[in-house]
């Protein structure tokens, strides 16, 4: 896990550059669910994209061509890829393509939309499809033809260094990438100038970058993604592998388990709403982005970000705390991603299922928290831990596994 090495070297087409994606297939978040069981915001999320795609008209067309058995639903975690929150990718849409440049294997994630009413919270309005219209003929051309400028000289934007770098200035890099989005932007804006794109597809882009501080975060989670395949699949490893959630369920995997799920209820995150929302109106928690606290930050780095805190909640003692409880269930201090106010220390890295189990302390990430019905979006961020259910299975199947 760390020495994997993730490099950002191209944008694609989904349906061109992912593993077995197929035309008429959605991708989510989350273990293996079907249109019946899927949370609202999971369920709006498929209507936008069916709208995006052009396969219906209209929501109630989507809705209907969603049940109708016509589109295949598989997770990510199965395709080498992660999104946030709904995680929903589809055939024709834009995506970050990422190389491991220690092991080789590649990682995809979508571009990031920005926060308010957005696909991945569930939202599905005309604005919502414009928008994403808008980064795949627009965005995704400007960053594709950002890369491939930056490859005549190097291999691609190497994105640990730049993990590395926002935790030492008060990033977590899951909720809060302020500093990870003003490095990448830093790095790739040279490029941006020196390309072959007109100055208004250029304009338009530094400035959706620059006003959205999430945009570094699919970036993070494809990398994070990387870091974790790279630990997957050795025999006898107790380590996770995968966290995640897609609104009904959560799941994990372990390196030494193959792919094999382990799923209990998703909890709802206690957190902090935005105005006229209350706990009521939550959906159960969903997203792949709790890779990022399988490869070692995130939430396990909150001691990193004390201003994380305003966002998700919490107090900056708890935060600390929350890290430092992490290291009594996971395997090793990093050596890549330090945390300056705990003297520097590594942060927490590689979950052990027989810790947890040990302990009975659970892996607690922050959050994005959506309503709980399709179409409205987001309506706050928090804290939640992982259902203790999933690390009991997980190591009783460990047991039979490996004949313990």
């Amino acid at each position: 896990m760390m020495e994997s090495d993730p490099v950002w070297e191209g944008m694609g087409v989904a349906r061109r550059v992912i593993p077995n994606m197929k035309d008429l297939m959605l991708l989510h978040a989350g273990p293996p669910i079907e249109w019946s069981r899927m949370s609202g915001p999971m369920k709006g999320a498929v209507i936008g994209a069916i709208l995006y795609e052009g396969w219906a008209k209209d929501d109630d067309e989507a809705g209907k061509f969603a049940e109708s058995g016509k589109i295949t639903f598989e997770p990510n975690h199965l395709h080498s890829s992660v999104a946030p929150m709904a995680g929903i990718i589809s055939p024709n849409m834009p995506v970050l393509i990422l190389k491991d440049q220690k092991f080789g294997n590649r990682t995809f994630s979508n571009l990031n939309e920005g926060l308010g009413k957005v696909l991945r919270y569930g939202a599905y309005s005309p604005e919502v499809i414009r928008r994403l219209s808008w980064m795949r003929d627009t965005l995704s051309r400007t960053l594709e033809a950002t890369i491939d400028e930056a490859k005549k000289t190097k291999t691609g934007i190497a994105i640990k260094p730049i993990i590395a770098q926002a935790l030492t200035m008060g990033d977590e890099c899951h909720n809060r990438l302020n500093a990870a989005t003003s490095l990448i932007l830093r790095e790739i804006t040279p490029f941006m100038l020196s390309a072959n794109v007109d100055k208004k597809s250029v304009t338009e882009s530094y400035e959706f970058i620059n006003q959205n501080n999430f945009t570094a975060l699919n970036l993070v989670m494809a990398a994070a993604k990387a870091m974790a395949d790279a630990a997957h699949n050795i025999k006898y490893s107790t380590i996770v592998t995968a966290l995640t959630r897609n609104g009904t369920d959560a799941a994990i995997f372990v390196s030494g388990l193959d792919q094999e799920w382990f799923v209990a209820p998703a909890p709802v995150p206690k957190g902090v709403w935005f105005p006229g929302y209350t706990e009521r109106d939550a959906n159960p928690d969903i997203g792949d982005s709790a890779i990022t606290e399988t490869a070692g930050f995130g939430g396990f780095a909150m001691a990193a970000a004390p201003s994380i805190v305003s966002w998700v909640g919490g107090s900056v003692a708890y935060a600390i705390e929350n890290t430092q409880k992490m290291y009594e269930i996971t395997h090793t201090k990093n050596n890549n991603f330090l945390i300056p106010f705990l003297d520097s220390q590594g942060t927490p890295t590689g979950i052990d299922i027989r810790k947890v189990v040990r302990t009975g302390i659970t892996p607690t990430i922050n959050t994005g928290i959506a309503h709980k019905n399709p179409g409205i979006g987001q309506v706050g961020a928090g804290l939640v831990a992982f259902p203790s259910e999933l690390f009991k299975a997980a190591l009783k199947r460990y047991a039979q596994r490996y004949a313990i």
